[in-house]
């Protein structure tokens, strides 16, 4: 029998890339914006963590090569061309409005960008395609000299096709989260890949922009603390043992079995009981926290994760086909002490709590919040924050003519030691596995293994 959880590895291997030709895609007809044209990004939009690009990779062992089969980088242009036409800010350009929120903006450079390359390697000699790999940084196009966090003047969609010796071929996507959070991402992701696969624009659902339904009131109302923003000076070994040294990066794939014992031994003494994220998180933050030894012992810590907001929208409702951020932050706390010493399921039910706290006032609080007092940076002060992918149709909403892909998801978790990401098994079984990625100091990799090997006596080893 396969073990509960098993701890993936990736190969460190050299990818050499050609880079072969740089296509500007612009839309394939007429838009509704003209030279000078501005559109408004919410506050949700400009959030600090918003303001980067989303770097994503595709695999297809399909031999593009194969006389039957369609040539791989005109066939992802020209559906590109024809999808940004309802999608056409995706078209445009980020810049800083006066007030020093950003803007999309149609100027002189305006259109997706559209790199073909290709390696001498075969698919095959790159390892198990299963978790993420920062040795995969070729397949993701950068500019000469780019700036870390550059979003101004920058094409929205940067793609790049590296075509292998072996005949398969590899998508990396950089898609700027301003215009976009996952699951419009997601939504933008499948029209597009419906479209080279039918040769026709198909948009299901129609795109919506109408950023303004996010708009601040008047006056701003703040009606929450909003802890996941605040500044909170570093008082403990935390951020000292994550950012000393190069943290490396683990993944461990969880079973369905594992998650189902889990969530059944994290319940809270309650009626309301927990789900499988409050389960999972709560282990992965204690195991985290018990892993790095933190201290002082009284030194209170925070989890963050996103919440997908569109569900508490009623009054009035979100429209379909809405693809910009709407995406709240809980945040849960706790002293170093409670997460050691405490139980599974004391800390599942803070991650509960965080997580039924986002409501349709919070996400309006928030966008209140960031019209008054809008963080201009990152703040790592005791905190791990998780991403969930799971929710999200990696692998379903990417087959672009080629079947699905071999492996769909991010690239490098390494130049964030405090994020741990939670991703889709991409395995051809489709177990219903969840793929657990998290950066840790190298001392401290063997400790989070065992704790998250091992919970309240049960060893999943």
């Amino acid at each position: 029998m396969a073990s509960c959880v098993e701890e993936l590895h990736f190969s460190h291997i050299h990818i050499p890339v050609t880079i072969d030709q740089m296509i500007p895609v612009l839309p394939a007809g007429p838009i509704p914006a003209v030279h000078g044209s501005r559109l408004y990004l919410s506050n949700l939009d400009n959030m600090i963590g918003a303001r980067v690009f989303t770097p994503t990779v595709y695999f297809y062992k399909s031999n593009y090569m194969s006389s039957n089969r369609k040539p791989v980088t005109k066939t992802l242009c020209d559906a590109l061309s024809r999808v940004l036409v309802p999608y056409y800010p995706l078209s445009g350009r980020l810049r800083e409005a006066s007030n020093g929120k950003l803007e999309v903006f149609f100027g002189q450079e305006q259109g997706a960008l559209m790199v073909e390359a290709h390696s001498d390697m075969g698919l095959a000699e790159l390892g198990d395609l299963a978790v993420p790999n920062p040795t995969w940084a070729p397949l993701n196009y950068r500019f000469p000299n780019e700036e870390p966090y550059k979003v101004l003047d920058m094409p929205l969609i940067i793609a790049q096709v590296t075509l292998f010796a072996c005949g398969g071929f590899s998508l990396g996507l950089r898609l700027c989260h301003c215009i976009c959070d996952g699951i419009g991402a997601m939504q933008f992701l499948a029209a597009w890949a419906a479209t080279a696969k039918t040769g026709t624009l198909v948009t299901n659902p129609e795109p919506c922009w109408d950023r303004e339904f996010f708009q601040p009131r008047n006056p701003p109302t703040i009606k929450y603390r909003h802890p996941e923003f605040m500044r909170i000076e570093e008082g403990s070994s935390l951020t000292m043992s994550l950012w000393k040294s190069k943290p490396v990066q683990k993944c461990y794939k969880v079973s369905q079995q594992f998650q189902a014992q889990l969530k059944s031994l994290a319940q809270p003494n309650d009626m309301l009981g927990c789900s499988t994220f409050d389960a999972m998180a709560a282990h992965v933050w204690r195991s985290w926290v018990k892993a790095l030894d933190v201290k002082p012992v009284d030194y209170e810590l925070r989890l963050t994760f996103s919440v997908n907001a569109r569900p508490k929208l009623k009054n009035p409702p979100l429209k379909q086909g809405f693809y910009g951020n709407v995406v709240c932050v809980a945040c849960g706390t706790s002293p170093v002490n409670n997460l050691i010493k405490g139980s599974l399921s004391e800390t599942s039910r803070l991650v509960r709590e965080a997580r039924l706290s986002i409501s349709e006032e919070y996400v309006r609080s928030t966008v209140d919040y960031m019209e008054i007092d809008r963080p201009n940076r990152l703040e790592f002060g005791g905190k791990l924050s998780i991403t969930q992918w799971t929710r999200f149709s990696l692998y379903e909403s990417a087959d672009f003519g080629w079947g699905r892909p071999s492996y769909a998801g991010p690239i490098d978790l390494t130049p964030t030691p405090q994020v741990c990401v939670f991703l889709p098994d991409g395995s051809a079984e489709c177990s219903g596995a969840t793929v657990v990625c998290i950066c840790l100091p190298g001392s401290a990799t063997h400790k989070f293994t065992e704790f998250f090997f091992m919970f309240e006596g049960f060893d999943f080893k």
